[in-house]
């Protein structure tokens, strides 16, 4: 093994275990300092593979935008723990976990229809974004359209946890 695959499986491991340490954590701002880490290391492994547009990408819009926001947002309305509520709805557990499976299957079956070795090893150019647009676009539509779809139900997700309970409003007269 060289050096470069070394720090490849480094650098994917650490990119592993802070997208756990997002998902465990229980404290909102480690979690944000966490998918900010993730993003750099993420764009780290872009540019070993030699995708400079992607990696330029991820640091500018997700490490540079999207974390910073959602650190904003953790500072103005707090992060106190959300109130769960236990059996309120018995079936949510369950369609996440179908939903989940499908497009983990869907994903499966457009790896496994993709060629093992690329057909043209210049294809990339750096991560081109022309190229990378007709690439994801025309072969991959499967994998754009199942992140689509896991963009909104974390969406319905995060609105249904933000929710406050409706509670009765007593009236002066």
């Amino acid at each position: 093994m060289d050096f470069a695959m070394i720090f490849f499986i480094l650098v994917g491991a650490l990119s592993v275990a802070t997208a756990v340490g997002v998902v465990t954590s229980r404290v909102a701002v480690h979690s944000a300092l966490f998918l900010l880490v993730h993003f750099a290391t993420l764009a780290i492994l872009y540019v070993t593979l030699n995708a400079q547009f992607l990696a330029a990408a991820q640091i500018i819009v997700y490490a540079g935008g999207i974390v910073i926001l959602i650190l904003f947002v953790i500072m103005l309305i707090g992060s106190a723990p959300l109130e769960t509520r236990a059996g309120y709805r018995s079936w949510v557990p369950y369609a996440g976990l179908a939903l989940g499976l499908l497009m983990l299957a869907g994903m499966a079956m457009t790896m496994l229809q993709m060629p093992l070795t690329p057909t043209d090893p210049n294809a990339n150019q750096g991560g081109a974004p022309i190229l990378l647009g007709v690439q994801i676009y025309s072969q991959n539509i499967l994998l754009v359209e199942l992140a689509a779809v896991l963009l909104l139900v974390a969406l319905l997700g995060a609105l249904l946890l933000a929710r406050q309970p409706k509670t009765e409003e007593t009236t002066i007269s």
